[in-house]
């Protein structure tokens, strides 16, 4: 298998990785802000927005690399 094969392979455990760590990171969030730390959750949830903001994208062309392999 040459190793641009592995490419879109690499990218989608990446990008699951990247969505496994943003859960962890709003249940961190929740629970902080539960204890009285709003002000971190507002910072938090606002950095987080970037994840969503790419998402559709993130999917939709790892789905084209994984096609045409």
């Amino acid at each position: 298998m040459p190793n641009s094969d592995l490419l879109p392979s690499l990218l989608y455990k990446i990008n699951e990785n990247q969505l496994a760590l943003e859960a962890a990171i709003l249940e961190l969030t929740s629970w902080a802000e539960k204890h009285g730390a709003s002000e971190a959750g507002n910072n938090i949830r606002g950095a987080l927005d970037t994840l969503d903001k790419n998402e559709d994208f993130i999917t939709m062309t790892l789905a084209i690399l994984m096609s045409s392999t």
